[in-house]
């Protein structure tokens, strides 16, 4: 039965032992995702006589820390308080605050750590200077091993602390609502699609000198490293280079920046934009006293280089720009041509003319009719400068100094014109006007392109009189239609008497036009018919011709031709005929000569001929008639011829002998 007991005992004894030892303090085991923050629970030193951290071993919170693992200590001499690791996500900022340390000098609002940086060791943090209260320095995104009796961290999900007073909770919970409002644990991401930059208020440091309304730039070098604090995320820096607390003329542009939001908060306003057909005077808050540039002639005013305080000489030309609106004003003024219009119901997109309305004018008839206008002005854009330095702004210009001017120089007009003359004179006192107000304008370093003039309108006290003048000039207008009507109607008359005649007259002229067309077809006829008589006979003329032409010419050749045969001939024969012909001519005057051959040769003819014919050599009726009573035939005649030629030639050819 009792044969267990001393088993019993051992582990009874065992667990009493473990139980003093854990309840001494003995040996500690911390987990590798936390630490121990150690509490001394008696020292030979003492108690701490001041602050928090007991840095020379007295009793009190110690400046270091455990890490993972297991921890041997004098028994009953430390108390270990586990806490989380301090966790900061990916693109957020953790602050700090320290709850031991040397007290904040009255200028300060935020911890300094030029040198005692390290929070996690907190007793270097502490020997090297290190102040009590929100801290400069931030944390990035990491895990941290802190020692949360020294340091509170304030993180997006948590703020990581060992067991607060009720004094201190109400603190810390004020801070970490004031990191929250400022969204101080998110990094400020100005993107480029929104055209914002982003001012600078910086909450710690000296303050700006006397007279002073924004800090000036200063560091952002990386030329100078000891300077350049990064566009505001190391304060340290910035602070080093003489900056101060206050709105800051530097601004961030697009990109993202860690920046601790209890040391500056940033606004993001929209970028300065020039648009096209304007410039930008810049009236500039801050910087130093320049030289006036605007002349020893120019008593309006002084004009300064950019970078100095006043307004500066050379405007802002079309674009956009990062410009510090707290620092300046850009003043847009428009270099194209812009309409100013004295008309109470019509107003300009630039509404530089909002407050005018029509001129009241007094004519020289008594009547006192509104002429609304309307100016087109341009201004250089070097000029533009002028404009604001003298007058403000463009629409303080018009309403201070082009509206009394205008309106005294057309209410001297209406004096010197009646009613009807404003009316009529229109164009006259346009043109007018533009040349003269030209030079007015020049005197505002303003350029007066054009002045146009409305009608003229009654208002309803005077509207009565002007109207009846109206009536009495339309009345007018109207007799002179008529008297013009008249004339133009009686010309008409005259035009349709001279119609009607031409119309009669036309009538008639259908029938001459039929018998003087009939008379021309005729002759037409007539003409044609001789000029077909006479192109047939000039065709017979030409064919004639040409075919007499044809024959000569046939008859000719062929005429040539038998000439030369003929020739030939003869060449041939003339020896044959010159042989014959003494035998001929002995014959023939053997016979009784040439002639008495030929009738001889007649005679045969004739004889072979009745022969031939068969004809009587003695006719069967015999006819009387030979002259003188002789009768015969033509046997008888030649026969006598015959005997005639006979006898002749005997006679001569005996002669001859003789």
């Amino acid at each position: 039965m009792f044969e267990n007991l001393p088993s019993f005992t051992t582990v009874s004894i065992v667990a009493v032992s473990i139980a003093l030892v854990y309840a001494a303090g003995v040996i500690r085991y911390i987990a590798n995702d936390r630490i121990g923050i150690l509490e001394k629970m008696w020292s030979v030193k003492g108690s701490i006589k001041e602050g928090l951290i007991a840095l020379d071993g007295e009793a009190g919170f110690q400046p270091h820390i455990l890490r993972g693992g297991f921890h041997f200590f004098v028994p009953f001499q430390y108390r270990v308080h586990k806490a989380p690791l301090v966790t900061i996500p990916q693109g957020q900022i953790g602050y700090v605050f320290a709850r031991d340390g040397i007290p904040l000098a009255p200028t300060q609002t935020l911890g300094s750590n030029q040198a005692a940086d390290n929070f996690q060791d907190t007793e270097d943090f502490l020997k090297k200077g290190g102040q009590k209260g929100p801290q400069r320095k931030i944390l990035r995104e990491g895990t941290y091993a802190l020692n949360l009796a020294q340091f509170i961290v304030f993180t997006k999900a948590r703020a990581y602390s060992k067991d607060l007073e009720p004094s201190e909770e109400s603190l810390i919970q004020h801070m970490g609502e004031l990191i929250f409002e400022r969204s101080g644990y998110d990094a400020v991401v100005i993107k480029d699609a929104d055209d914002s930059i982003g001012i600078i208020t910086v909450h710690d440091g000296p303050a700006l000198p006397e007279g002073e309304i924004i800090a000036p730039t200063v560091g952002g070098d990386a030329a100078e490293p000891e300077t350049f604090h990064n566009n505001f995320q190391d304060p340290e820096r910035f602070l080093k280079a003489g900056g101060f607390r206050g709105r800051q003329h530097h601004v961030l542009v697009e990109g993202s920046y860690y920046i601790n939001r209890l040391f500056a908060t940033v606004e993001l306003i929209s970028k300065t934009i020039v648009e096209v057909g304007t410039v930008g005077v810049v009236v500039s808050y801050i910087g130093g006293e320049g030289k006036d540039t605007s002349g020893d002639l120019y008593r309006h005013g002084e004009l300064v280089e950019p970078g100095f305080r006043g307004v500066w000489n050379r405007p802002l030309l079309p674009g956009k720009y990062a410009f510090n609106t707290y620092a300046g004003k850009v003043i847009s003024v428009p270099t194209t041509n812009f309409v100013l219009k004295w008309a109470k119901s019509d107003t300009g997109p630039h509404r530089f003319d909002e407050n005018l309305s029509e001129v009241s004018l007094i004519t020289r008839d008594a009547f006192e009719p509104t002429l609304p206008l309307s100016v087109v002005v341009h201004i250089d854009y070097m000029k533009a400068p002028y404009v604001v330095q003298r007058f403000g702004d463009v629409k303080r210009l018009v309403e201070q100094t082009l509206d009394p001017m205008v309106s005294a120089y057309f209410k001297n007009i209406g004096q010197t014109k009646t009613l009807i003359e404003l009316l009529q004179d229109r164009n006259e006192i346009q043109d007018r006007s533009s040349q003269e107000m030209r030079s007015k304008f020049a005197a505002y370093s303003l350029e007066l392109q054009e002045v146009l003039i409305g009608t003229p309108r009654a208002d309803d006290e005077h509207g009565k009189g002007i109207e009846q003048i109206l009536m009495q000039l339309r009345n007018r207008q109207v007799a002179v239609e008529q008297v013009e009507t008249y004339k133009l109607q009686e010309a008409a008359s005259v035009q349709e008497r001279t119609l009607k005649e031409k119309q009669a007259m036309a009538e008639q002229q259908a029938q001459i036009t039929v018998s003087a067309l009939s008379i021309q077809v005729r002759e037409n006829e007539g003409k044609a018919k001789l000029a077909l008589a006479r192109q047939e006979a000039e065709t017979i003329q030409v064919t004639a011709k040409a075919t007499a032409d044809r024959t000569r010419i046939e008859g000719q050749g062929e005429a040539d031709r038998i000439r030369s045969i003929g020739l030939a001939e003869a060449d041939k024969t003339k020896a044959i005929g010159l042989a014959s012909a003494e035998a001929t001519e002995k014959q023939v005057a053997a016979y009784g000569g040439p002639e008495y051959q030929l009738h001889s040769q007649v005679l045969l003819r004739f004889a072979e001929a009745v022969e031939k014919g068969k004809l009587a050599l003695v006719p069967n009726i015999s006819l009387g008639g030979g002259r003188d009573g002789q009768g015969g035939n033509l046997v008888e005649a030649m026969l006598a011829m015959l005997l005639s030629e006979k006898t002749s030639a005997e006679r001569k050819n005996h002669e001859g002998d003789g």
